[in-house]
């Protein structure tokens, strides 16, 4: 039996070189544990002289398992304690190479094959060439062994793989304003509509990469155009009248994606006028918008949700239109400021508005308003500057600056979301701003006119449809019956209109 005395290596040695051992280094860490608790166990008889009878009753293992274990030790220190592993494992067995690879080929088969199916063709194969026919299990490793990237190109496509297995390149923001990124998404969430019908909105947002904070937004019952785009990104540059939204400035990228109103020629021209690098993702690849399609979602659990009119897939039936559209931008604008730019941020640990706002930022800004909105306001109309100021919309604008342009063209640029003032433009410079008086003091927007006019008109048409109504009932009665009844009175025969098929000469023929 052995003994202490046979040990030829002294404690510290025997630690440093058995730690230290290269086939060691290469075994997992239970692995590494598991022959650390061996040592543990025969360390009383190497270094106290413990009898392996004892040991063995101490820790119910058998004389024989720990001389074993003694005797590993002496010849290879602490990795000669590791478990062995087969010498075979990994490898295949009794299965020929040219039945592994059919098996993987009918494996990657579309309609995919279940296994079972996949077994007992290659049963069938094997027994037709006299070959031993592989268990389920067998084949099912083998299965379970093909590549996870293989399975999916050959089951799903090419998208899926792309999706799940491509490599991805982020764009990672160093500053803020260094990338924006725009996109749109409809809404879960019922309105009331200018004819008081149910619609659900579009949603534009301009949002800075680096601190997570919106920049601008636009909110619309149309389909997102150009035109959306570009008042988005006019709020979202030029400073806001609340004190606590300062997010503005001039981004120096621009990631969109390749949407007719991104890629239309007015964004393209302003970005190159701002000096703004425009980017697009790769067409149907919308990996590098994850940030924004977050807040997406975040606007969707925690800020539609809490609204009536709340209506997801498969309810917009069972859900009845609360608010108007102007109720839903008022109910964003203060879950962006009071809630979301406050709350700290899970990627980035910090609140958006703070992050934007660290190290002292200074954003870079237009040289003037009416530049900014020369460029982004696209809606412009021409007029001729009257003697009362300048007719709009069924409106009348005046500024002091108008007496000398009198008799004039002009060009008007307005926001849609509020006429209250135009701004006006001749020979391509900025004139002056002109106000209505009539709605000075007050928010308008376009589409609160047009509903006031044609509410207005529809009164109109109900009442002269009454007064109509009452006139041909006053005539009705006063129609003699005689006058009806006159057998011999018959209405004249109009003349037949003379058919015109000689062609029109005109004089300069």
């Amino acid at each position: 039996m052995t003994t202490p005395h046979d040990l030829t290596k002294t404690k510290s040695a025997i630690s440093s070189e058995a730690l230290d051992a290269d086939c060691l280094s290469e075994q997992t860490e239970t692995v590494r544990e598991k022959a650390l608790e061996r040592f543990r166990v025969i360390r009383p008889f190497l270094e106290d002289s413990v009898s392996l009878i004892t040991l063995a009753q101490q820790h119910n293992i058998s004389p024989r398992t720990i001389q074993r274990w003694v005797e590993q030790y002496q010849e290879g220190g602490l990795a000669a304690l590791c478990r062995k592993g087969r010498a075979d494992k990994g490898k295949r067995r009794v299965l020929s190479s040219e039945l592994v690879e059919l098996v993987e080929a009918l494996a990657l088969q579309t309609p995919q094959l279940s296994g079972a199916a996949i077994w007992r063709k290659i049963t069938e194969i094997a027994i037709e060439h006299k070959m031993q026919a592989p268990s389920y299990d067998l084949v099912y490793d083998i299965i379970q062994q093909i590549d996870p990237a293989l399975v999916t190109l050959a089951h799903d496509g090419s998208k899926v793989y792309e999706q799940t297995f491509e490599l991805l390149y982020r764009r990672e923001a160093q500053a803020p304003n260094a990338i924006w990124q725009a996109d749109h998404t409809p809404l879960d969430i019922l309105l009331q509509d200018d004819k008081g019908e149910a619609s659900k909105p579009w949603l534009t947002v301009v949002q800075d990469d680096y601190s997570r904070a919106v920049a601008g937004y636009m909110l619309t019952f149309e389909t997102p155009t150009a035109l959306h785009t570009a008042l988005a990104l006019h709020q979202a540059i030029w400073r806001k009248a609340e004190p606590n939204w300062q997010i503005c400035g001039i981004p120096e990228v621009l990631y969109t994606d390749h949407g007719s109103d991104f890629t239309s020629h007015h964004i393209e021209q302003v970005c190159a006028d701002l000096k703004i690098h425009l980017i697009f993702s790769q067409v149907g690849k919308p990996r590098g918008r994850g940030r924004i399609e977050r807040f997406f979602n975040t606007v969707n659990q925690m800020f539609l949700s809490t609204l009536p009119g709340y209506a997801p897939a498969g309810f917009a039936d069972k859900v009845k239109p609360v608010l108007d559209l102007n109720g839903l931008d008022r109910e964003f604008q203060r879950f962006i400021l009071d809630d979301y730019h406050q709350r700290v941020h899970s990627a980035t640990g910090i609140s958006p508005q703070k992050r934007w706002h660290a190290n002292g930022f200074l954003p870079q800004m237009p040289a003037s308003l009416e530049d900014l909105d020369l460029l982004l306001l696209t809606i412009a109309k021409s007029r001729v500057v009257q003697r009362d100021g300048i007719r709009f919309q069924g409106l009348r604008y005046i500024d002091s600056t108008l007496a000398d342009y009198i008799g004039e063209s002009v060009i008007i640029r307005y926001d849609p979301r509020d006429i209250t003032e135009i701004r006006i433009y001749h020979r391509n410079r900025f004139l002056c701003r002109a106000v209505c008086q009539e709605l000075a003091g007050e928010t308008v927007s376009l589409k609160d006119i047009i509903r006031a006019r044609k509410q207005r008109k529809r009164e109109l048409k109900r009442q002269l449809s009454e007064r109509r109504s009452l006139v041909d009932q006053l005539i009705d009665s006063s129609v003699p019956p005689s006058a009806t009844q006159d057998s011999d009175y018959a209405p004249p025969t109009p003349k037949p209109k003379p058919k015109h098929n000689t062609l029109k000469r005109y004089q300069n023929e």
